[in-house]
């Protein structure tokens, strides 16, 4: 009894010291995320002016941003940015990780180098691409000259400029995904490997069936984030092309913040951040279901439905 008296003390005192070194961490998740999510929701429910409280309109925001024709072509040109960005930083971010995993001369130079853009600042970055991509003395067109090739305004052009801010995108990040990557294939096992190759695998056959699958929960944590935040894309829009010509690069997030701090329609601001946490969210549902183990789940599924029929 003395015992477990003793026990009991200790396991109070521990569940204690976890609470109290929770609690700030919780408050802040709570007051910097939970919090204005809730409230986002309350103020897209308004027609809300600057140091006021609004007047309750319902869902008067949302049909106007359904009925607004500039909401559709800022919905496609995210989702072209998306597209244009996501599938090379995912790819190419696995490939180099691949070459970078070799134990080759020079790999611990290159990595750092590979990494590097990726800690400069948006501004920085949208500065340097703007100047290189200038279609009258930039230096992408300089060279480009030499080919015979007739100067290109990359940002200033509708059918174009996307592509410029992407090319700048995917030079900044692609050092993320490629780290990522490289952590992951350094724990794949090396057992594993060298008994494919004995076997008479090849490269190919190594890659697809033992190092792709080992890295799945990487891919999804990459292909996660890379969606959320292109999806979130604004500092690069902003510096190199501040949404023009003509909106043809104008984001989500950049029509928010027109919206929220140059036209000072806060209501409707609330409301193009709700639609775009709806998407954002329905997106990462989609993810989780595309790299959830479904023969797992449906084995738990079967073996409570054995359950409960031996149970009856």
């Amino acid at each position: 009894m003395a015992r477990n008296s003793i026990w009991n003390k200790r396991r109070k005192k521990e569940l204690r010291f976890l609470v109290l070194s929770l609690t700030p961490f919780f408050a802040m998740l709570f007051i910097f995320k939970i919090f204005p999510i809730f409230a986002n929701f309350y103020y897209s429910l308004r027609d809300i002016e600057v140091q006021t409280q609004g007047v309750f309109v319902g869902l008067k925001n949302y049909q106007t941003l359904v009925r607004d024709p500039l909401f559709y072509k800022v919905l496609r040109n995210t989702f072209t940015y998306l597209l244009y960005v996501g599938p090379i930083n995912i790819i190419f971010g696995f490939l180099l990780a691949l070459l970078l995993n070799q134990k080759l001369k020079g790999t611990t130079f290159s990595r750092a180098v590979i990494f590097v853009p990726y800690i400069l600042m948006t501004t920085l970055v949208g500065i340097t691409f703007r100047w290189i991509l200038d279609g009258n003395s930039g230096l992408l067109n300089h060279y480009l000259s030499y080919l015979g090739i007739e100067p290109i305004y990359w940002l200033t052009k509708s059918s174009t400029a996307m592509l410029g801010i992407a090319i700048a995108s995917i030079w900044w990040t692609i050092g993320y995904n490629t780290v990522i990557y490289l952590a992951a294939l350094q724990g794949v096992p090396r057992e594993y490997l060298e008994a494919a190759s004995i076997d008479g695998a090849g490269r190919i056959k190594r890659l697809t069936k033992i190092t792709i699958p080992c890295v799945k929960n990487t891919t999804f944590f990459v292909v996660l984030t890379t969606v959320i935040y292109s999806m979130q894309v604004f500092g690069q829009v902003y510096v190199m092309t501040s949404g023009g010509p003509n909106y043809s690069t104008l984001t989500f997030v950049q029509y928010l913040y027109i919206k929220a701090f140059r036209e000072f329609k806060l209501g409707y601001a609330a409301t193009i951040g709700v639609v775009l946490f709806l998407i954002i969210l329905a997106m990462s549902i989609a993810i989780f279901w595309m790299f959830g183990d479904h023969d797992s789940l449906k084995a738990k599924w079967l073996g409570k439905r054995r359950a409960k029929f031996e149970k009856k």
